[in-house]
């Protein structure tokens, strides 16, 4: 790959990230709203596509972050929760990014057996 776009490709990922806290200042849910989108995955899907993946593999790309977008429910479910109820940020979050590790790592063996996929 040609180092512009790789470039390319890094600004536009982290303009995406700058735009969602910014937006997050003003209104957190236009900042939620601009970050739960699956762009990140949708720019992944059409990077590959670019770089001549075919269909079948585009497909399990798009079924295995299907599945792997379950355990990073736990991180928004926890991290609430544990703020709301006096702990400081820095312990709640990463105590959220502890069970959220803990969730991707039971996700990703399932994967890996075959739980998840059929």
């Amino acid at each position: 790959m040609i180092w512009y776009q790789v470039l390319l490709r890094v600004l536009l990922s982290g303009g995406i990230v700058v735009a969602a806290s910014e937006l997050a200042k003003r209104s957190s849910v236009v900042g939620a709203l601009l970050i739960s989108l699956p762009l990140a995955s949708m720019m992944t899907l059409i990077w590959l596509h670019h770089d001549g993946q075919d269909a079948e593999q585009l497909a399990l790309f798009s079924k295995e972050v299907l599945w792997l977008v379950i355990p990073s429910l736990a991180f928004f479910l926890t991290l609430p929760l544990l703020l709301n109820n006096g702990l400081d940020f820095i312990p709640a979050i990463l105590l959220s990014s502890i069970l959220t590790a803990a969730c991707y790592a039971a996700s990703l063996y399932a994967l890996s057996v075959g739980l998840a996929t059929g």
